[in-house]
């Protein structure tokens, strides 16, 4: 694409960028497949929903199996669905889909609606030194009476643990050229309380449904690869320190990097998944064995539960199996408009900005990936999976495991422009609190505020480029 082809003030920021800044003029070899070979030419609502390009069609067919376990909704045990009983006692939802709405992201609850559906929020206290074993397997200490997530639903018998409210105070910020952006900042609300009143230091934390595309690949992407992007120490002053977050690998019993959840609080697809299954629905399964009841919810420890009668789970080894194969093989959709002037010069503001320091653009799979399909794949997520200080704007003052309250995960960007189209909504960050990807970008800091204040420096035309070029993503 020529760059005769952009109009003069885009083709002025193309040619200015800084100087240790690419410039690119043309898209790069391979760009708009940003799942390698696994990526799916699909922009419509169901983009975020279809199998790894690659999966063989035997291989589609455990796919399906999956996807059915993930859409169908589980019921109270006793049951004659014996394959799906065990709802509860005290749960978010009944189904996966019902927070992950086509695969897609979440949504907070509109203020003053209780109906948090697609909306969870993390409880604890501060740490202990006493429980520095439990410390270390759960990465928080549990609010004493509710445990580590508000259960805002229950079984008949079984009281729920409380509703949440969302409610917002708004702030202005101004660009050089003039323009202004509110920010809503929102405040939770957790009224109803089914066992009485919380701990007094007791932290909280919001936290919307992320999308399901791509976990298998970022699953996939070797640890050393990961870990070569640390730099604690700031070692070339740059201001970027990220670093990985270290959490309890409960299959393995012992410490090891995470990657998932908005502070990397898991490690792996198949424990994001178990951990999903117990704090949000309340079902049990091999590695997660017990339902999430703490010693004064009596109802809840007395409820029946969907366990077999010969030791299996709620979650049978099967069905897990079934379930990680499938949010494992989600497929990313490709790009579009990768050679567009605009989206050309949007991707040059990014990475004048320096965003692509924390928004990692380009990894390669390791060969021996835990599904045949995901090896050796050059794959474009926009993330490094580093936990980043993001400052206290987005602080949550909740730690987990190596995370403190400031720091956050990279989000993944791929497929972030198909967001609106997919869920029905633009809202993001970990609470929803930016009403779209601008609102995202200004609500940056710590160590993305030179990022954030460069962005601040864009006009019109200069910040339409940069969102065409996320919007492409």
């Amino acid at each position: 694409m020529s760059l005769l082809r952009l109009s003069p003030l885009l083709l002025a920021l193309t040619l200015t960028a800084c100087d240790d800044a690419p410039r690119f003029t043309q898209a790069e070899p391979g760009e708009a497949l940003s799942g390698g070979n696994t990526t799916v030419q699909r922009n419509d609502r169901g983009a975020y929903s279809l199998p790894s390009a690659n999966l063989s069609p035997e291989r589609r067919l455990d796919f399906s199996v999956g996807n059915s376990f993930f859409r169908s909704p589980w019921v109270i045990a006793p049951s004659t669905t014996t394959a799906r009983d065990g709802l509860g006692p005290l749960f978010n939802t009944n189904a996966c889909q019902n927070c992950h709405v086509r695969d897609g992201r979440g949504h907070p609850p509109a203020p003053d609606d209780s109906n948090a559906v697609s909306m969870l929020v993390r409880l604890s206290i501060p740490d202990q030194p006493y429980l520095a074993g439990e410390i270390e397997r759960l990465g928080v200490v549990p609010e004493p009476t509710y445990g580590t997530q508000l259960q805002d639903m229950a079984i008949p018998g079984v009281a729920p643990e409380g509703k949440v409210r969302v409610r917002y105070d708004s702030h202005t910020v101004t660009f050089k050229d003039g323009h202004q952006v509110e920010l809503q900042r929102p405040t939770l609300h957790i009224t109803q309380l089914g066992y009485g009143p919380m701990h007094p230091d007791t932290r909280f934390s919001a936290r919307v449904a992320p999308p399901m595309i791509g976990l298998g690949l970022l699953e996939a992407i070797p640890e050393a690869d990961l870990l070569a992007h640390e730099d604690p120490d700031d070692r070339n002053r740059d201001g970027i320190r990220g670093r990985a977050n270290r959490v309890w690998d409960d299959a393995q019993g012992k410490t090891v990097i995470g990657r998932f959840g908005w502070k990397a609080g898991q490690p792996n697809v198949n424990q994001q998944n178990v951990h999903a299954f117990a704090g949000d629905m309340g079902l049990t399964s091999t590695l997660q064995p017990k339902d999430d009841c703490t010693p004064a919810q009596v109802d809840c420890l007395a409820a029946p539960n969907g366990d077999g009668v010969d030791g299996e789970k709620e979650v049978s080894d099967n069905i897990l199996r079934l379930i990680t194969f499938y949010t494992r093989n989600l497929a990313v959709p490709a790009r579009r408009d990768v050679d567009a002037p605009q989206v050309l010069a949007g991707k040059n503001l990014f990475f004048q900005a320096g965003c692509q320091a924390c928004h990692t653009p380009q990894f390669t799979t390791a060969k021996d990936a835990a599904e045949p399909e995901l090896a050796g794949q050059v794959i474009r997520p926009y993330s490094d999976l580093l936990l980043h200080d993001m400052g206290p704007g987005l602080s949550d003052e909740r730690t987990e495991f190596a995370a403190n309250g400031q720091d956050w995960r990279t989000p993944p960007l791929w497929g972030i422009g198909l967001s609106e189209t997919v869920s029905g909504h633009s809202r993001f960050l970990h609470d929803g609190r930016a009403r779209n990807l601008l609102e995202a970008v200004l609500w940056h800091g710590g160590e993305a505020q030179a990022a954030r204040d460069q962005v601040l420096t864009f006009n019109a035309e200069q910040r339409d480029a940069l969102l065409a070029f996320l919007n492409s993503l």
